[in-house]
This record gives C-alpha cells, structure tokens and sequence, in this order.
C-alpha cells in the first residue's frame, strides 16, 4: 500500500513541476543556471530520481519514506500554489 501512494504522490508532484514550469514566474529566472538546462526538464529528471530512489527504499520494506515523500510532496504542493496563485 506504501509503494502505492508513494507513486500517485510522485504522479502529484510531477504535475505541479510542471505546472510551474509552464507559469512562467518571474522567479524561475532567478534560478541557478543548472535548472534551466533542457527547458527546465533537468528539475524532472531530479523530481524522478527522488521518486526512484524512494520507491526501491519503500519496496524493500521501510515504509517510514512513504511518509518523508509525503511531507515533501506537501512543501512542493505548497510551493507550487504560492508560485501559480502569485503570492510571491
């Protein structure tokens, strides 16, 4: 079950990546200049080694990083509407 919402969180914080990749904000262009590589599709590829890497942690029994991913998956929520609902 751990392995399971891990991966629909990690679906969710893939969608709101990219939601903000595609707003635009003013504040994607004070980035460092890594994140800009490919488009801003390096950050994806950093957000699916996040995933990977927990799901193979969850999958081999510790489903305490379910539970990590979560609260992470709450910061980007919250970054992403600060961001997309301009208040920042």
């Amino acid at each position: 079950m751990a392995l399971l919402v891990t991966f629909l969180l990690g679906i969710a914080n893939f969608v709101l990546h990219k939601a903000v990749l595609d707003s635009r904000h003013p504040l994607l262009g004070s980035l460092a200049g890594f994140f800009h590589l490919l488009g801003g599709r390096a950050g994806l590829g950093i957000e699916f080694a996040i995933l990977l890497g927990t799901l193979i942690v969850v999958a081999q029994g510790a489903a305490i990083w379910a539970w990590f991913y979560a609260g992470y998956t709450a910061v980007n929520a919250l970054s992403a509407w600060l961001i997309l609902g301009g208040k920042v």
